[in-house]
């Protein structure tokens, strides 16, 4: 490279290491990630799923000690969708919203929807202290974008895009599960995370390969 590679370009390769399930070169890139960056809490979350992915729960651990002792903390996950000028936010499992029985009832729409679509929750980089399958993916549901879909469902006429802000990067199984929305229901989905812009329509999204 004609420059020294800086944090986004460490923490890009992590991503890609994490996403192709290479160890080593993953632990190589958080190596210099950590260096460069201590601060950088989503490399410590992105090693941390890498480890859970390969089984290296013991890994796991000692990433989330080491983010104790710097006192660093994973955010929570939140998406906000703008409606008739008003923002609502969502947050994971939430039900503080005035719509909230409407959303859950969508949601579970949604579920039977994907199912009958063939869709295989990719639960493998759910929180390690979950252990029934079962719970895995009731907590994949709860995403805090798959609410935001639900309230945009419910309340943007047919045909009209949704677009969606996450704070966070968006895991490989709301990506996976936001494709076949797109498709289901005809919509566009337009969701901006703190990596990217993703364009999802009739099944198809824009970064082509989630990584």
């Amino acid at each position: 490279m004609p420059m020294r590679p800086n944090k986004v370009i460490w923490m890009t390769l992590l991503s890609g290491a994490r996403n192709h399930r290479n160890t080593k070169i993953g632990e190589y890139a958080a190596q210099h990630l950590i260096e460069l960056a201590p601060e950088t809490t989503g490399g410590y979350v992105v090693l941390s799923n890498m480890y859970a992915v390969a089984g290296e729960w013991e890994k796991v651990s000692e990433v989330r000690e080491m983010m104790k002792k710097r006192g660093l903390r994973k955010d929570s996950g939140c998406s906000s969708i703008e409606h008739k000028g008003v923002v609502h936010n969502f947050i994971v499992g939430d039900k503080s919203h005035p719509q909230t029985k409407e959303i859950y009832s969508k949601l579970a729409e949604m579920r039977e929807k994907l199912k009958l679509a063939g869709h295989v929750p990719d639960t493998s980089q759910v929180l390690l202290y979950i252990e029934e399958e079962e719970e895995k993916e009731a907590e994949l549901e709860n995403h805090s974008e798959r609410l935001a879909i639900a309230f945009g469902l419910i309340n943007t006429e047919a045909g009209c895009p949704i677009r969606i802000m996450k704070n966070l990067r968006v895991c490989s199984d709301c990506h996976s599960v936001t494709k076949l929305l797109s498709k289901i229901y005809r919509r566009e989905i337009i969701v901006r995370d703190n990596s990217r812009f993703h364009h999802f329509k009739d099944g198809l999204c824009s970064c082509k390969d989630f990584w």
